[in-house]
């Protein structure tokens, strides 16, 4: 897995800016915005062939959009407890709220606020959890294009203990270049967001492609 790589193989590409361009325009179309995410898929499935180069072309948009609808339902279903969550944050601040006395809402006060320590401690630990497992099973869906791959938690784990560190290393690389996305893509009043967090994808297609590469055994599906 060359890591200095995927920051610059896009480039590559002699028609890497009009492909980038289509790419952050239609990232930003909600709905649209699924065929941007196949797309993304297809370029992962083509690292792991070890035909990252040239881009796939924008000539497959039904193929891309179901591809990209499949994964952003799975990502919903996994957002879930997120949200239930959230909602239990609240739940602990009506006690205090509707408290007759401030004695007695101080009281209840302490223990809300020590119940939405819990749950957002909670929150984190769901949030870094799906950080390193969610990409392992979003690389197996590129490479088998079956749904039922996103809820079968043994073959990715597995995956990601074929090499745990180049794993890690991967996630780790995908945030600093999110993260250096939003700073260059915050030049021009935020409009360079739109297609430097579109590069940030092709690099996490490109790292968790490659990181698959030599693990076909991880890629099977479960017959569970």
């Amino acid at each position: 897995m060359d890591i200095g790589k995927s920051f610059t193989y896009v480039f590559e590409d002699p028609n890497w800016i009009k492909k980038i361009l289509i790419g952050g325009i239609i990232n930003i179309v909600p709905i649209v915005n699924f065929i941007a995410m196949g797309y993304a898929l297809e370029e992962t499935k083509r690292a792991y062939e070890g035909r990252e180069l040239p881009l796939p072309e924008w000539d497959n948009f039904s193929d891309y959009f179901m591809k990209g609808l499949m994964a952003a339902v799975a990502g919903f279903v996994y957002s879930i407890p997120i949200m239930v969550l959230a909602c239990c944050m609240w739940v602990p601040l009506a006690g205090p709220l509707a408290a007759s006395d401030s004695k007695s809402a101080a009281g209840l006060g302490g223990v809300a606020m020590i119940l939405v320590f819990c749950v957002a401690c909670l929150l984190v630990l769901y949030g870094i959890a799906m950080l390193l497992l969610f990409p392992a099973l979003y690389t197996r869906y590129a490479l088998t294009d079956q749904f039922g791959v996103f809820f079968q938690f043994g073959p990715a784990l597995q995956l990601i203990q074929s090499n745990t560190g180049g794993y890690v290393m991967a996630v780790i690389v995908f945030v600093i270049a999110s993260i250096i996305a939003g700073i260059i893509g915050s030049i021009a009043c935020g409009i360079g967001a739109l297609f430097t967090n579109f590069w940030a994808t092709l690099v996490a297609a490109y790292l968790f492609g490659n990181f698959a590469r030599g693990t076909a055994a991880s890629m099977a599906p479960s017959s569970t």
